[in-house]
């Protein structure tokens, strides 16, 4: 067992001694794990709705890149859904170790099926990944915290180690899958390299597995593998209704309207039985709050649609030639939000504790109203560039949307961290679990709500088409729509800055 000599209590008592650069050496084990989940997950998306478009949909013409949208948008609204499942199975059934592995197994089945060019065969493969997500996404995050006692001081800065290796990851891979791997032996070998990724992260796992030690094990009398196989074959089922819902896809907007309603109910019921008019209060800021979060990423969220297809199509190479571009080159923006991320996120983290040392620190609705003004001026730079900038054969500079994913990555680090912390201390304590599946579940509806835009702002593309009228009326058509964004970040932006001391009140001295 080893103690802290900075006072913190030492691990628990069922974690194996032993720290590798003062933190338990799991966190380095999940570290690794987590890194190359996310270059499995962010690989295949840096390829996939151009991919969908140009594979299944080229018949399609104008409206191919509409159809590949709309599929993007309701399977990365079903990845952040099924999270709220796999917390519960882990929780009560399988323990945090089985439904990891188990979750890994079936998301890299499912990458390797995408390389089936039908596109039943790939909306089977979409449905493996989210089934397999759910397993595995929320119930990692949960094992880092298990490393550490509640009072160990090393429990933030672990979770921040913890961050780096997502967005590490997140960062490598779209350079590897699309930039490399997709220009130049085409983009479905791109998951190909996703799914390998996936298949480390599961040897890794095992690797992990002694120093973990009973962190994350089945409870006791629920060892037995009975339960591991089980929980596999009600995957399997969820797979095959998510496979619905991705063929359905106004019946998936429906449903996750309809959880929400019921989650905005259940709140509400729950602060009415309290008979605790502060907590009923509380609900109520942080459900306002939650209208904040799926507006900002119904706008963020353009980045692997609409603005994907952008640089594809109108945007000036960062390097080679144009073919090489268009082939699989463009990915490489996907790796900027991550990178921006691994630079922003310590600067960001000194810079809320010393504006508040100067009592110049901005209210949480404030920061959900900067990120939302913030996403916003990055589609209006978009806009004045398609309008002022473009060159002879109609691209814009490559450096405008490089500044455009800039200005979302601040908002996001705005928004995104403080919202998390924001549910923790909103929900009443028997209720966090809960409320954290909302806040999910709003990103959720804002996945979807990103679709149905970005098949508004591409669906006049034609990939690969000729003439200078088609292409004049296809990136005006991005720029209408881009410009109807920036209205709508701002007014929602400033709607939160008037309404901010209202919230403020209704949150009752959270900060």
């Amino acid at each position: 067992m080893t103690n802290q000599t900075d006072g913190a209590n030492s691990l628990q008592p069922d974690l194996p001694a032993g720290d590798f650069m003062g933190h338990p050496k799991a966190l380095w084990q999940l570290f690794n794990i987590e890194m190359w989940e996310r270059f499995a997950y962010y690989g295949m998306r840096a390829v996939l709705a151009v991919y969908v478009a140009t594979t299944f949909f080229s018949h399609l013409g104008a409206g191919a890149n509409a159809e590949a949208s709309l599929v993007y948008g309701g399977y990365t609204a079903l990845v952040y859904a099924t999270g709220i499942a796999g917390g519960y199975v882990a929780d009560r059934i399988l323990g945090y170790q089985r439904s990891i592995l188990l979750g890994a197994i079936i998301m890299a089945t499912g990458l390797m099926v995408l390389l089936i060019e039908d596109i039943t065969w790939f909306l089977v493969g979409l449905s493996l990944i989210v089934s397999g997500n759910g397993l595995f996404k929320p119930n990692i995050s949960t094992m880092i915290g298990k490393l550490y006692a509640p009072d160990d001081i090393r429990r933030d800065s672990g979770f921040t180690i913890f961050y780096m290796g997502i967005n590490l990851g997140a960062m490598i891979a779209p350079i590897i899958t699309a930039s490399w791997i997709g220009a130049t032996w085409g983009l479905k070998w791109g998951f190909f390299a996703a799914g390998i990724g996936m298949i480390l992260s599961t040897l890794f796992l095992e690797v992990a597995k002694k120093s973990l030690g009973h962190v994350g094990l089945p409870e006791k009398g629920k060892e037995g593998w009975g339960r591991f196989f089980a929980v596999g074959a009600g995957a399997i089922v969820l797979a095959g209704i998510v496979y619905f819902l991705l063929s359905e896809s106004t019946i998936l907007g429906y449903l996750l309207v309809a959880i929400m309603l019921g989650l905005v109910g259940y709140f509400i019921l729950a602060g009415i039985r309290s008979k605790n008019k502060v907590q009923m209060h509380r609900y109520i800021a942080m459900l306002i709050l939650f209208a904040a979060n799926a507006c900002f990423w119904a706008l963020f969220e353009q980045a692997g649609s609409s603005l994907n297809f952008f640089a594809r199509e109108f945007v000036t190479p960062m390097y080679g030639t144009m073919e090489t571009w268009q082939a699989g080159g463009f990915g490489v923006f996907q790796s900027l939000n991550p990178l921006y991320i691994l630079v922003f996120a310590p600067v960001f983290a000194m810079l809320w504790p010393k504006l508040d040392l100067m009592n110049m620190n901005p209210s949480i609705p404030r920061k959900f109203a900067l990120g939302l003004i913030q996403v916003a001026l990055g589609f209006y730079l978009l806009v004045f560039a398609i309008g002022n900038m473009t060159n002879a054969a109609g691209l814009v500079p490559w450096i405008f949307l490089a500044m455009t994913y800039l200005l979302h990555t601040t908002g996001e680090l705005c928004l995104s961290p403080i919202g998390l912390s924001m549910v923790t201390k909103l929900a009443d304590e028997k209720e966090v679990g809960l409320a954290m599946g909302g806040w999910f579940l709003s990103i959720a509806m804002a996945q979807y709500v990103a679709g149905i835009i970005a098949a508004l702002a591409s669906g006049g593309t034609n990939s690969g088409a000729h003439g200078e009228e088609t292409v004049a009326a296809t990136i005006t058509q991005y720029s209408g729509v881009y410009m109807q964004l920036f209205w709508i970040g701002l007014v929602v932006g400033i709607i939160y800055l008037v309404l901010a001391p209202l919230i403020n009140k209704l949150m009752h001295g959270v900060k």
